[in-house]
């Protein structure tokens, strides 16, 4: 009995299955999408093989770093939901993504706390050393 015409081509084994690019690259970002996007944008008149591989290995690195550390704001505020908030101060205290998104508006993400130390009392004055001071000119 001849197995031809029953659904399988001659020659092709089980694991000849597409893989995305994004699987053989090892990645969790569309490499696909971005090569898409890349084309689409007309940022340029050709589009490498590699260009969108790299993108999206830059761009999981950034979500995956931010992630982290968002991931521990939200730990050190006793939380275990991620919001705009631990974004926010998790990009503003790491210099480097700070210095990346320094035009960058984080919706409902808030301020970093600060006080300026003009505003507060300095500890070598004392409340008697003022008056003593303006007494002598």
């Amino acid at each position: 009995m001849s197995t031809a015409g029953k659904g399988k081509a001659k020659g092709k084994t089980a694991s000849s299955k597409q893989t995305s690019r994004s699987v053989k690259a090892g990645l969790q970002f569309p490499v696909g999408r971005l090569a898409r996007h890349l084309r689409q944008g007309k940022y340029a008149e050709r589009v490498g093989a590699g260009a969108p591989v790299y993108l999206a290995a830059v761009l999981e690195y950034l979500a995956a770093e931010v992630l982290e550390l968002a991931g521990n704001a939200a730990k050190d505020n006793k939380k275990t939901r991620i919001v705009p908030r631990h974004i926010q101060l998790a990009i503003r205290n790491d210099e480097e993504l700070n210095r990346l998104m320094a035009n960058t508006t984080i919706a409902e993400g808030g301020v970093l706390p600060n006080i300026n130390p003009i505003l507060l009392p300095s500890k070598s004055e004392k409340p008697g050393v003022k008056e003593q001071e303006s007494q002598d000119v």
